[in-house]
């Protein structure tokens, strides 16, 4: 078998986002441009040899075709061994598992998360290091400097590998192992939780639950775990199967995209807990029955009740949030005693805080929670903690909410997604606001004084990082706050995100809608940002 160096000049446009590059399958599909990325990334990683490297993807459109390039390429690199999910399916939280199972190098992650797939969606790459998290940003600089320069690539001329059969092969010198995608993920998950008591809870015949994997690559998981392993009904599972345009929907587990789910959870038979994970099986939305858990109030709740579960009841270390991620989690941390921390958005800025031991639990508002067990978000690991809570508290999901909304206060919440706005428009917002926060602070807005604004700069107490501009704060002196930026995860024009917060510690007042509750909030956050002027939208495109 032959290295061959390809000649091959560089794509300006290569800089990674929040969680790797993300382009349309097109874009990818060019000549040269998965493997000069593919490049840039070995190029920059250092040394090779005598080195693992973990190697998957979601299923999504194109996932295959980049595996065999990846594999060819990396053996040419001088990898000693990839692992490889059969299929060339890993879940990104399994990926993060395997690495910190094996130790490997890093891993290569192929996947645009709870973006469209197809030939005409998106395709993704991320690279995780050797701690199983994404690459902080030090690396994707300079994975993206490398890229500006790049001018050739190392692939093995070599027959495709087989992708379905457990083993090993050779690519060269590279030992090829085709892992079964689930097995490692699922003993990580059954020394973390107690599976016994939730097996009890599942097989009662009073409770009922739905999932929904949305075609993506947690329903293989889920199939193996709530139904094989756990004992749920067969059925349980809905859209398990993996499908390279996820069945034409939109991997996004959320209240307008999950909408199938949401239907069944609020009508009148409903089942008693209801889930849905995204393209990559990092992302969780978790129902009760005609009751939906917000992801900032979902993080609080399991932080309360960790010590419930068998993988954390010896207590927290601390507990992270990114900064638009509502405040509830820092008011249980308050309660018992622990450090919260607030980073910017990206799963990157925990990986720090939790390999420094200062942090066991994080999580996003976005949807996105996870702890110490791995370094990126993990949807399953969030249902099987709520079901180890369910079966240990017998009471439903809106009872356990309630009563923590009574011992805590509830911080309304919600975030409007204006999606693919011209980039142009979006931009000028922002400016715009930074060029106002000067001016704001003691300004009145209706019943709301202005109490700070700023951008939020996040200094990194673990390594000193610096990073600036993650997002414009306007707090009020109630405790309420906007938050406005813009999302590093689309590939067409711009996403704007608009946060809204308010905090409600009277129990009389916890059965608003949060639209109502935030009405006042909405209509300020309009008011500064100009939004329907600016990007001529008139509504958001989601409302979570």
């Amino acid at each position: 078998m032959n290295i061959d160096k390809v000649s091959t000049t560089p794509f300006s446009d290569q800089k990674p986002g929040t969680s790797g590059l993300r382009k349309s399958v097109k874009v990818f599909q060019q000549p040269h441009y998965l493997e000069n990325f593919i490049q840039s990334i070995f190029d920059s990683v250092g040394n090779l040899h005598f080195q693992t490297l973990v190697l998957g993807g979601d299923g999504r459109y194109y996932n295959r075709q980049a595996i065999q390039i990846i594999l060819k390429m990396a053996a040419a690199n001088g990898i000693e061994r990839i692992k490889v999910g059969q299929g060339g399916i890993l879940s990104t939280p399994a990926t993060s598992a395997i690495i910190r199972k094996y130790q490997a190098i890093g891993g290569i992650i192929l996947s645009a998360s709870h973006n469209p797939g197809g030939p005409n969606g998106d395709f993704g790459v991320k690279y995780n290091i050797s701690n199983g998290g994404p690459a902080p940003e030090k690396v994707t600089e300079a994975i993206y400097d490398r890229s500006k320069v790049i001018d050739s690539y190392q692939i093995l001329e070599a027959p495709d590998v087989d992708l379905e059969t457990l083993g090993e092969s050779h690519l060269g010198e590279t030992v090829v192992e085709v892992i079964d995608s689930v097995h490692d993920y699922q003993e990580l998950m059954e020394s973390l939780f107690d599976f016994e008591r939730i097996h009890q809870l599942l097989i009662k015949g009073n409770f009922r639950f739905s999932i929904d994997a949305l075609h993506a690559v947690a329903g293989p998981y889920a199939h193996a775990i709530f139904e094989s392993r756990l004992g749920a009904p067969a059925g349980t599972v809905r859209n398990g199967t993996p499908l390279e345009d996820f069945g034409g929907g939109h991997p996004d587990p959320n209240l307008v995209y999950a909408h199938e789910l949401v239907d069944i959870l609020y009508a009148e038979d409903a089942p008693d807990f209801g889930a849905a994970f995204d393209g990559d099986g990092d992302r969780n939305m978790i129902l009760g029955r005609k009751f939906f858990v917000t992801p900032s109030d979902s993080l609080a709740v399991l932080a309360a009740n960790a010590k419930l579960v068998p993988g954390y009841s010896a207590g927290l270390a601390g507990v992270a949030r990114s900064m638009p991620t509502s405040q509830a989690v820092d008011r249980v941390a308050a309660q018992i005693g622990i450090e919260s921390y607030e980073t910017p958005t990206g799963w990157k800025f925990f990986g720090n805080l939790l390999d420094a031991g200062k942090a066991t639990l994080c999580g996003e508002e976005s949807f996105g929670t996870s702890s110490n067990h791995i370094r990126e978000k993990d949807g399953l690991w969030a249902v099987l903690f709520w079901l180890n809570i369910l079966a240990v508290r017998q009471q439903s999901v809106e009872q356990i909410v309630r009563e923590h909304w009574q011992t805590y206060g509830r911080n309304y919440y919600s975030r409007y997604d204006y999606e693919e706005i011209q980039t142009g428009p979006a931009n000028t917002l922002i400016e715009r606001l930074r060029s106002l926060l000067p001016t704001l602070k003691g300004k009145q807005f209706g019943n709301y004084q202005v109490d700070y604004s700023d951008d939020f700069s996040y200094t990194d107490s673990v390594d000193g990082t610096i990073s600036h501009q993650q997002g414009v704060r306007i707090g009020f002196t109630d405790g309420s706050r906007i938050v406005v930026r813009l999302s590093g995860t689309g590939t067409q024009g711009a996403t704007l995100r608009v946060y809204l917060e308010s905090y409600e510690p009277d129990p009389a007042k916890h059965d608003l809608d949060p639209q109502i509750a935030l009405a006042s909030l909405i209509t300020i956050a309009q008011e500064i940002a100009q939004i329907r002027e600016l990007t001529g939208r008139e509504q958001p495109t989601v409302i979570t």
